[in-house]
């Protein structure tokens, strides 16, 4: 199991460490006796590739634990790390939940929690480490949507694979009710719709305005058409009404 004294590791939670480093007195050659600097110097697996870290050694806040057998749940105590830059728990036989305050550790760069037996859902806060550049999360029992955020969803696929029960973007499985959320108006739809019904609303009252106007106002000015019509009305009057009686 991995213990939780993480939080312990004061180094990992400030924003500044000095070069590591050792000085050191050569005694026996007082001709030759000085102070001098050793710098330490190590080889660090990084993003997938093997790199020698000396004078930037101090900088490289890294937990590597990957490939250990090690079980049990992730502790909460490393989320207290604040300035951690890349953590790797990789294949191991961790179960449980991804930590829900992991989203503190903005500083993080690298984070591989895969292939263990993780379950539960992917935390919101993960899509709020926007430093982050490596994430991998394959090959767990991971289930629910993917959180939405840029950050989140700019990762390939392969992040998350191995996770039949996850859904959402990048992957292609889609999630219940996304087909409904497609289909739903949006906001601009609604705009959209009611202008189109404004339009519609004046376009009748134009066309009933210029209709009523466009006989009537006729009748009102030209005094010959308005006889006409009235003689007209009179005569179609009286034809119904003969016809009614018979």
């Amino acid at each position: 199991m991995i213990p939780r004294c993480f939080n312990n590791f004061t180094a990992m939670d400030q924003k500044e460490n000095l070069v590591i480093g050792y000085n050191y007195t050569i005694p026996y050659f007082k001709e030759l006796s000085r102070r001098s600097s050793y710098i330490d110097e190590q080889l660090l697996q990084w993003k997938g590739r093997e790199l020698e870290y000396k004078r930037t050694l101090g900088l490289v806040k890294s937990i590597d634990l990957s490939s250990n057998k090690l079980g049990g749940e992730i502790p909460r105590e490393v989320t207290d790390l604040l300035e951690l830059v890349s953590l790797n728990l990789s294949r191991n036989n961790l179960i449980g939940l991804i930590p829900p305050t992991i989203g503190q550790l903005k500083a993080l760069d690298v984070l591989d929690l895969s292939r263990n037996q993780l379950l539960g859902k992917i935390p919101d806060g993960l899509s709020e480490i926007t430093r982050l550049s490596v994430l991998d999360l394959s090959n767990n029992n991971l289930f629910d949507r993917i959180p939405l955020g840029t950050q989140l969803q700019s990762f390939n696929s392969s992040t998350y694979e191995g996770n039949p029960q996850l859904c959402g973007l990048p992957l292609l499985k889609k999630c219940p009710g996304d087909e409904i959320r497609k289909d739903s108006p949006t906001i601009e739809g609604y705009i959209r719709e009611a202008a189109n019904d404004l339009w519609l609303c004046i376009s009748i009252v134009l066309g009933f305005i210029i209709g009523f106007w466009g006989v009537c106002g006729t009748l009102i000015l030209k005094t010959s058409w308005r006889i006409a019509y009235f003689e007209f009305v009179t005569k179609a009057k009286d034809y119904l009404l003969r016809i009614a009686r018979n």
